[in-house]
């Protein structure tokens, strides 16, 4: 095989990957829904029953013993962003639609540039900014009809946004994170953190925090192994051998498919202005990505 046929192999893998990956973690508030626990006990099962299978990989993975040492608070410190993203989305998952939650969990990619505008003083683009006022338009559109709800729903949007500015922090953690850290090293100590982190506050918050029964734990199962393990691999698969343009293809997709799949398994259709304003937003988070 050619190195030209070798490459344009892998980028298709890599593309498959993506989409997969993407569909995966689109999964994820649907099993939210259907779990019999409580929000926060559903986010600390989710990152605790994965842990051990990602500390598994990052052991067997080749060259582990020999892995340069990493940079640990960036470590920590994306583990309780990402902590803080279950916490906040599992419960914009409940008290507002899953196509608002997902979408408004998808703004991360614009607080990512404000944080490293404030941090690191990388100054936006003209694009990028563009961009952000086209976001706040459709997010306005996507939460209005919410406002005449007020209370628990408009709660719901509101934390869905936390969600990412929590998801924005965890990757400006990772970010700041030594090069010589595997995707392997990173998503089990990652992982491992937020489990630590949300054990309390689940056992604190939540109303019900063990599984009622054989299909409670077969839901918890799936959310640690379809979108915690499954999907953000085959996202971190995908990301390292593609251009960036064409890996936000995962963010546009995740929403999208997190939206038909609560339309199809559980009744949650949008309204004509919601759908326009969630096509709105998927264009200001993709233009803002590339005004970076």
């Amino acid at each position: 095989m050619s190195t030209a046929a070798g490459a344009k192999s892998t980028e298709t893998l890599a593309f498959a990957a993506l989409v997969a990956g993407a569909a995966m973690i689109a999964c994820a508030p649907i099993l939210v829904r259907l779990s019999d626990t409580s929000p926060g006990a559903s986010a600390f099962w989710r990152v605790a029953l994965s842990a051990p299978a990602l500390a598994l990989w990052a052991r067997m993975e080749p060259g582990a013993r020999r892995a340069a040492p990493v940079s640990w608070t960036p470590l920590v410190l994306a583990g309780l962003c990402f902590a803080g993203d279950l916490a906040a989305w599992h419960v914009s998952i409940l008290y507002t639609s899953v196509a608002n939650a997902t979408l408004e969990a998808n703004f991360a990619p614009v607080f990512v540039t404000a944080g490293a505008w404030l941090l690191w003083r990388e100054r936006p683009s003209a694009l990028f900014v563009g961009a952000l006022g086209l976001t706040a338009l459709g997010a306005a559109l996507l939460i209005a009809p919410n406002f005449a709800l007020g209370g628990r729903t408009l709660a719901g949007d509101a934390l869905g946004v936390l969600t990412a500015v929590f998801y924005a922090g965890y990757m400006l953690a990772l970010k700041s994170a030594t090069s010589g850290a595997s995707t392997a090293r990173i998503m089990a100590v990652s992982t491992a953190v937020a489990a630590a982190a949300l054990l309390p506050y689940a056992l604190a918050t939540a109303e019900v925090f063990r599984a009622q029964d054989a299909r409670g734990w077969m839901v918890l199962a799936a959310l640690a192994l379809v979108p915690q393990i499954g999907g953000q691999s085959l996202i971190a698969f995908g990301f390292a051998r593609l251009p960036a343009s064409l890996s936000a293809v995962s963010l546009l997709l995740q929403p999208l498919l997190a939206a038909f799949y609560a339309w199809l398994l559980l009744g949650e259709a949008m309204s004509g202005m919601q759908m326009a304003g969630a096509a709105i937003v998927l264009a200001g988070i993709h233009l803002a990505r590339r005004g970076r």
